[in-house]
């Protein structure tokens, strides 16, 4: 037709591989550099946009978390479900938004948290805390707290060196933004980060 549509229904062939064409493209080598560089594509955008590599700065999560190690943080998990006790999340600092901070959730929202000579107590129950390493161990007490809607209260392992909601309070949910996940780097600690959360 003159203003070059097509007839409807009417099919425009393919265009046709050369065989040259057709034996470069299904070479068994060319197709592995394909599908490397397929998944190297892949890797990166859910890389871009699920996970992010962050590094750990300082002592507050050791030994679970050591200073400089790598990790990464998945950044949708909680638009799919909720925040648990125990989870090791990265969050903007209250104080100071631009900067982050990891820590462990230890109270939800509705809870109260107190602590007696540093033990943790949630709704008067005394929390399991095994992963707490027994040298860094903090006496200090915490008046107890009702936590508000949507706010969390999140403490680093490492108590004698901490800062955390014992010292600004807890944490809105609108700050936090990832929760740690698979640690790479050092290769020692190369794995998945588990979640533990001290209930009985």
């Amino acid at each position: 037709m003159a203003d070059g549509t097509h007839p409807q229904g009417s099919l425009t062939p393919a265009p046709q591989l050369s065989g040259r064409a057709r034996r470069l493209f299904f070479n068994p080598a060319i197709g592995w550099l394909r599908d490397i560089l397929f998944a190297i594509v892949l890797a990166l955008i859910i890389i871009a946009f699920v996970y992010q590599p962050v590094k750990v700065e300082g002592t507050s999560m050791a030994p679970y978390l050591s200073d400089q190690e790598r990790i990464f943080i998945n950044k949708f998990t909680y638009q799919f479900g909720p925040i648990q006790r125990g989870d090791v999340v990265v969050f903007r600092y209250p104080l100071d938004p631009k900067k982050s901070f990891i820590k462990r959730v230890v109270g939800l929202p509705g809870e109260t948290v107190e602590i007696r000579r540093g033990l943790v107590y949630v709704n008067g129950n005394p929390l399991r805390e095994d992963y707490l390493p027994a040298d860094e161990f903090d006496r200090e007490s915490y008046s107890a707290v009702t936590l508000p809607v949507d706010h969390y209260f999140v403490l680093g392992d490492r108590r004698r060196s901490s800062n955390d909601s014992r010292a600004w309070g807890p944490v809105h949910r609108s700050f936090i933004y990832g929760k740690a996940v698979f640690a790479y780097w050092p290769l020692e600690r190369f794995g998945p980060i588990e979640t533990v959360n001290g209930d009985d």
